[in-house]
């Protein structure tokens, strides 16, 4: 009886073994295999016959191995029964569990696209850089910005952007040393590690090298595409001692590249930091004005020379800061731009200008257009214009406004004619080209532009009584302007010769400048402003002036 129960438990304690999902494999002194369960004959014979040199090797401890092109992890401790020693070994797969970790380890350390370190690699890269340095170390971080990223991925497509910045990567990595590290950090940013640094004219002259490796045409889905980068470098621990200081300050030197001419390399020098906090400051600045809706608006007639109405308003930003001064756009303009404000921004100003209207019409009439500016970069974002056309169409009032917009707009792809124009027509907007002259300045690409209106930039209207060469070039383009169906308008005008000039010599009748009137903020065109009756007696002034004989010849 007590035999057969012995025999039974020993029948269930091998079909325990054999069940068990983990190979459990034993092996006696001289390393012949006496036991392996199922489980690992399933990994193969390499699981039975070679492991066990791994197996005591690492006996009371755990291995990873490869078996097969499976990964298993091995565990082994010895046994004594009898007076006899075994070693018993346990083998797990964990062939998929490795895959799920390697990619869990890929996703946070590695840019999916570019297959490059990510921000989070490359700091903690160089944070033990800095902890292990020694007192004579010294490494260079390079901040690497693309130039005009944005227009590329527009004109080209996002799939050629994307191959770009692959690119991009091969290209700068074939520059690098063993101990270098280039990483992106998001979107067209990447971050490079040059280490070490033997002298401050080697590293400037590696990242030269870089810059200029990038400046080679890209051939991507059947187009050459010629890109840049501006760099900044910083070096440590000259310009920091953390990995953040470092990085601040390579950003501060490449946004002087970016101030600058494009594609260049600049390191970093104390004065960028003041620059750069300067920055910050009018930035959170502006944050808050947007917040606290401190923009507002000014507004400066344009005139019929000839008849001396008043036939519209441009509307004017203006930013009202919080001790209440008033800010010209020149100072903040810009940084909004790139910063991606602009675009609340304008949504206010449109929205203060509708408010306005009826003080508008009270004083100029009904009929007076309003010239909205937008910026080029608003030109050409499709879903920010979309909103815009609907929120103008919204007001009831789109037909007065005429929407001004730099040569620049009309350049990027004609994505800004094929997309956006038609979206402006349909809510009964008008266009007109501002400033122009000073962009791309082609007639030949004024022909394909379709605008209202050309209003001369007042580069070419100041002195322009003085100025043969400038008066050939304004009735050229007078000339195309008109004969494209467009009115013209002249910017900038602020003298009588100038208004002389052009009522004298061209067909031009619109002008804005402050010869007529300056811009007026809103609390100032309410009729019981006394400046507006100072503003009558300018306009009719000015009609007395411009009734006298010429001051100069009439230039024919």
């Amino acid at each position: 009886m007590g035999e057969s129960l012995a025999s039974h438990r020993r029948s269930l304690l091998e079909a325990t073994i054999q069940a068990l999902p983990v190979g459990v494999v034993v092996h006696d002194e001289d390393r012949l295999c006496i036991l392996a369960n199922a489980a690992a004959q399933a990994l193969g014979p390499a699981a039975v016959q070679a492991l066990p040199e791994a197996a005591f090797a690492q006996a009371d401890g755990a291995a990873l191995e490869i078996v097969d092109d499976r990964v298993v992890e091995v565990r082994a401790r010895a046994l004594r029964s009898e007076g006899e020693t075994y070693l018993l070994t346990t083998l797990t797969d964990v062939t998929e569990h490795h895959v799920i970790q390697r990619d869990l380890v890929a996703r946070a350390y590695i840019d999916a696209l570019t297959k490059l370190p990510n921000r989070t690699l490359f700091e903690q890269t160089v944070d033990d850089l800095i902890a292990g340095a020694r007192p004579e170390a010294r490494f260079a971080l390079a901040f690497i910005d693309l130039d005009n990223f944005k227009q590329i991925n527009d004109y080209y497509s996002h799939a050629a952007g994307d191959a770009l910045l692959r690119k991009v990567a091969d290209r700068i990595n074939a520059a690098l040393g063993p101990s270098d590290m280039l990483a992106r950090i998001g979107g067209d940013e990447f971050v490079l590690l040059l280490n070490p640094v033997v002298d401050r004219d080697a590293t400037l002259a590696a990242a030269l090298d870089i810059s200029e490796r990038l400046k080679q045409p890209f051939f991507i889905d059947g187009h050459e595409i010629f890109a840049s980068a501006s760099i900044g470098l910083s070096v440590f621990p000259d310009h920091g001692e953390t990995y953040e200081l470092l990085r601040r300050q390579a950003d501060n030197a490449m946004y002087r590249v970016k101030g600058g001419v494009k594609g260049g390399v600049s390191v970093y020098e104390e004065a960028m930091g003041h620059v750069a906090t300067a920055r910050m400051a009018v930035e959170q600045r502006l944050r808050l004005a947007i917040r606290d809706h401190r923009f507002c608006c000014a507004f400066q007639p344009k005139v019929d020379m000839r008849s001396h109405a008043v036939v519209g308003v441009e509307v004017l930003l203006r930013w009202r800061d919080e001790l209440g001064i008033i800010q010209a756009p020149g100072d903040f303009i810009g940084l909004a731009i790139e910063l991606g404000l602009i675009n609340d921004i304008t949504l206010q100003i449109l929205a203060e200008t509708v408010q306005a209207l009826p003080d508008i019409d009270e004083l100029f009439g009904p009929d007076v257009s309003v010239s909205l500016n937008i910026a080029a970069k608003q030109a050409c974002d499709v879903p920010f214009m979309t909103g815009f056309c609907d929120a103008l169409g919204a007001t009831g009032t789109a037909d007065r406004f005429v929407l001004e917009l730099t040569e620049e707009a009309f350049f990027t792809k004609s994505q800004f004619q094929r997309e956006v124009l038609p979206r402006i027509r349909a809510v009964g907007a008008r266009v007109s080209i501002d400033d122009f002259g000073v962009g791309y300045s082609s007639l030949a690409a004024l022909a394909e532009i379709t605008a209202d209106e050309l209003k001369i930039d007042r580069s070419f209207i100041t002195d322009i009584d003085k100025r043969p060469r400038s008066q050939i070039v304004l009735k050229a383009i007078e000339s195309l302007g008109l004969a494209l169906g467009m009115s013209v308008v002249a910017e900038g005008v602020e003298t009588y010769e100038e208004v002389a000039y052009l009522l004298g010599a061209t067909q031009i009748r619109c002008a804005q400048g402050y010869y007529y009137a300056k811009p007026l903020l809103i609390e100032q065109i309410r009729l019981s402003d006394p400046r507006m009756t100072r503003l009558r007696a300018t306009l009719q002034s000015r009609a007395s002036e411009l009734r006298a004989p010429p001051l100069l010849r009439r230039v024919t």
